[in-house]
C-alpha cells in the first residue's frame, strides 16, 4: 500500500509517500510544498493545490492521510491554515483518492505509543521506523510522514481510528 501523509498548512505543507508492506514502512518520497508570502492569498492556496495534485498524480497513492488541525491561539492564523488543510482535501478528493483524518494524539499514539508525546519524540520515531540517516526538515515533512505511518497503522481499522471521505 503506498500513503501519502499530509501536514496542512498554506505557507508550508509537509507530505510525505511511503510504502507499507507486510508491517514495514519504506520511503518513497518527502517534502514541502511552500508558498512565497508575497503572492497574495488565493494564489498560493491554488499553487498548493496544483502542487498536491502533481504529486498524487505521480506516486498514484492507495490512500491520502491528513492530520486534522490543532486549535492555535491565534485565530488568524488557525484560519489559514484550515484553508490550506480544505486544499490539501479538495486536491485528494479531486484525484479520486480515498482520504482519511487523524488527529495528533492518534498519530503520536500511532507512531511514539504515547498520546502526548513531544514533537521531538514523534520526529525521533519517524527517523527510526523509516530508517532514515536524519530527522527530515523542516519539521512539516517529519509531521506528515508521521501521518502516513499512522494510516499504515490503522488503515484495516476504517472509521474506527480514522475519519474516512
Amino acid at each position: 500500500m503506498v500513503i501519502m501523509g499530509i501536514d496542512p498548512g498554506f505557507a508550508i505543507t509537509g507530505y510525505g509517500i511511503v510504502k507499507y508492506d507486510g508491517n514495514k514502512f519504506s520511503i518513497i518520497d518527502c517534502g514541502a510544498v511552500t508558498t512565497n508570502a508575497s503572492m497574495k492569498f488565493p494564489q498560493r492556496l491554488l499553487v498548493l493545490g496544483n502542487r498536491l495534485e502533481e504529486l498524487i498524480a505521480r506516486y498514484n497513492p492507495d490512500a491520502v492521510a491528513v492530520e486534522e488541525l490543532f486549535f492555535n491561539k491565534n485565530i488568524k492564523t488557525a484560519i489559514a491554515a484550515a484553508h490550506g488543510r480544505g486544499v490539501a482535501l479538495l486536491a485528494a478528493a479531486r484525484m479520486g483518492v480515498d482520504i482519511f483524518e487523524y488527529t495528533p494524539l492518534q498519530v503520536k499514539q500511532s507512531v511514539v505509543g504515547y498520546g502526548r508525546a513531544e514533537k521531538c519524540q514523534v520526529q525521533q520515531m519517524v527517523k527510526v521506523i523509516l530508517n532514515l540517516p536524519g530527522i527530515p526538515k523542516p519539521d512539516d515533512v517529519a509531521d506528515a510522514l508521521a501521518v502516513a505511518i499512522c494510516h499504515g497503522h490503522f488503515h484495516g481499522l476504517g472509521s474506527i481510528i480514522g475519519e474516512r471521505y
